[in-house]
C-alpha cells in the first residue's frame, strides 16, 4: 500500500469514531446513560447487650507465682544391711507414720538375740553365786562386816578383847602368871588376824560380785543392741505421706544408708514468691494467701503466710516469702506452677465491669460506652478480677453503660441498639 493510501485509510479511522462519539453523545442526551452511580450504604446498627459500671470495696492483694513444693520429704534408709524379704509400698501409696516399707530377711538377727539373751541368763548366774557368798542380796549395799564369816570373827575377837582385859586385872593382882596372860593375849592376837583375813577376804568376794554385775551389764546391753538390730530390719516410714519413690526390690541386698523409699508430706504444700521491695511493709507471717493452679481453674485453694526472708535480694530487690497451702485431699502435687494472691488487710473502692466487657486490640484493652446510641471506644487499665466482674482503673466512670455483648463487632462511633 502506498503512502497516500495509508493516509486515506488513518481518515477512515478517524471518521469513524466521529461518529460513535456522536451516537453516544445523543443517547446521553435521551436519558439513555450506561454509568451507573454508586450510593453510600447505611451504617449497620448493632444489637448489644449493656451494664452499667458499679462500685464496690475490694480486698486488695498482692500477686506474684512460683511452684508448689513438698512441705516435707525425706530419703528413707536402711539401718542394717541385708536381703529384702517383703516390700510393703509403692509409688504414689498413702502411708502413715511407722508403716512398714521395706522388710529384709531376719533370721540371722533372731539367732543373736537368742545368745544374746542366753549370754546375759549366763551372767546373772554368775552374779547370783557371788552374792550367795557373801551373804549379800540384788541391790543391796556392801558393808564387810555384814558377812555371816566376818561377823563370827567380830564375835570371837570382842570376846577375846573382854577376857584378855580380864587377866591383865588378875596379872596386876597376883591371881594368875604371866605365862597364862601371854597365853590370853597370844589368842587375842590371833582373833584378831582371822578377823582382817576374813574382811580381805569378803572385800575380794565383793570385787567378784563387781566383775559379775559388769558382765550382767555388758551383757545386757549386747541384747539391746542386737534386739535393736533385729529392729532395723524392718524399714518403716518416718511421717506420714506418700510414697515418691520405692527402689527396693525384693531379693535385692542392701547395704545401710542406701535409700529404699522417699517419702513426701503433701499437706500443707509450700509455695515461694518474691515481693516487690515496695509491698514489703505489707507482707506479714500469717497474712491470708489464694492460691489458683492450671488444673483447677475453677478453685482456689486457701493458706498463709507462714514464713519472712530476713533479707532482700540485693540483685532483683525483692524479698522471698513462703506460704503454706492447705491440700487435705492431695489434690495440688508438687512442682505444679501455682499463682499465690497475698490478701492485704486494707481495701478499696473500685469500678468494675463484666469482663465480657473488654475487647483488646494489638495488645491495648478497650471498652464500649454507650452514648446516645452510639458506642465511644475507650482505652482502659485493668486490675484484679472479682468473680465475673474485673476492676477499671482508669477510662470508665462508675454508672456508665458499657456493651457487653457483640463487643468484637463495635467501633468507635458505632450505632447501637440495646
Amino acid at each position: 500500500m502506498n503512502r497516500s493510501g495509508l493516509l486515506q485509510l488513518l481518515l477512515l479511522m478517524l471518521a469513524v469514531m466521529a461518529v460513535g462519539a456522536g451516537v453516544t453523545a445523543c443517547k446521553r442526551s435521551n436519558g439513555q446513560t450506561n454509568v451507573t452511580a454508586t450510593a453510600s450504604p447505611t451504617p449497620a446498627v448493632v444489637q448489644v447487650s449493656t451494664s452499667a459500671a458499679i462500685s464496690r470495696q475490694l480486698p486488695r492483694y498482692f500477686e506474684g507465682t512460683g511452684s508448689l513444693a513438698a512441705n516435707e520429704q525425706t530419703d528413707v534408709a536402711a539401718e542394717t544391711s541385708g536381703k529384702v524379704a517383703a516390700v510393703g509400698v509403692d509409688i504414689g501409696s498413702s502411708v502413715r507414720r511407722g508403716q512398714m516399707l521395706v522388710r529384709l530377711e531376719d533370721a540371722d538377727f533372731k539367732d543373736r538375740v537368742a545368745q544374746a539373751q542366753a549370754q546375759l541368763d549366763q551372767s546373772k548366774a554368775t552374779l547370783a553365786q557371788n552374792l550367795a557368798k557373801i551373804g549379800m542380796r540384788p541391790g543391796q549395799r556392801f558393808v564387810a562386816e555384814n558377812v555371816p564369816e566376818v561377823r563370827a570373827a567380830k564375835a570371837a575377837l570382842d570376846l577375846a578383847e573382854k577376857n584378855l582385859k580380864r587377866y591383865e586385872k588378875l596379872v596386876e593382882s597376883g591371881d594368875v602368871s604371866r605365862a597364862i596372860y601371854d597365853q590370853q593375849k597370844s589368842q587375842r592376837d590371833q582373833a584378831a588376824e582371822q578377823y582382817q583375813a576374813l574382811i580381805h577376804q569378803a572385800q575380794q568376794n565383793y570385787a567378784a560380785v563387781a566383775n559379775s554385775q559388769a558382765a550382767v551389764d555388758a551383757a545386757q546391753t549386747n541384747l539391746s543392741l542386737v534386739k535393736r538390730n533385729l529392729t532395723y530390719t524392718t524399714v518403716t516410714a518416718p511421717m506420714a505421706g506418700y510414697v515418691l519413690d520405692r527402689p527396693a526390690d525384693v531379693g535385692e541386698y542392701i547395704s545401710p544408708q542406701q535409700k529404699v523409699a522417699t517419702i513426701v508430706n503433701l499437706n500443707p504444700l509450700r509455695v515461694r514468691i518474691d515481693v516487690p521491695e515496695q509491698a514489703i511493709p505489707q507482707i506479714r507471717v500469717g497474712e491470708s494467701v489464694s492460691v489458683s493452679v492450671a488444673a483447677y481453674p475453677d478453685r482456689n485453694f486457701s493458706g498463709h503466710v507462714a514464713r519472712v526472708s530476713p533479707s532482700v535480694n540485693s540483685t532483683s530487690r525483692t524479698l522471698t516469702v513462703e506460704a503454706d497451702v492447705q491440700n487435705p485431699n492431695a489434690e495440688l502435687k508438687p512442682g505444679q506452677f501455682a499463682t499465690v494472691r497475698v490478701l492485704l488487710p486494707q481495701s478499696e473502692a473500685a469500678v468494675l465491669v463484666p469482663q465480657r466487657a473488654l475487647r483488646t486490640i494489638s495488645g491495648s484493652t478497650y471498652v464500649y460506652v454507650l452514648k446516645n446510641g452510639f458506642a465511644q471506644q475507650r482505652l482502659v487499665q485493668t486490675g484484679q478480677t472479682e468473680g465475673d466482674l474485673i476492676e477499671i482503673r482508669s477510662g470508665v466512670t462508675v454508672d456508665e453503660v458499657v456493651a457487653t455483648s457483640n463487643v468484637d463487632q463495635l467501633s468507635d462511633g458505632a450505632a447501637v441498639r440495646q
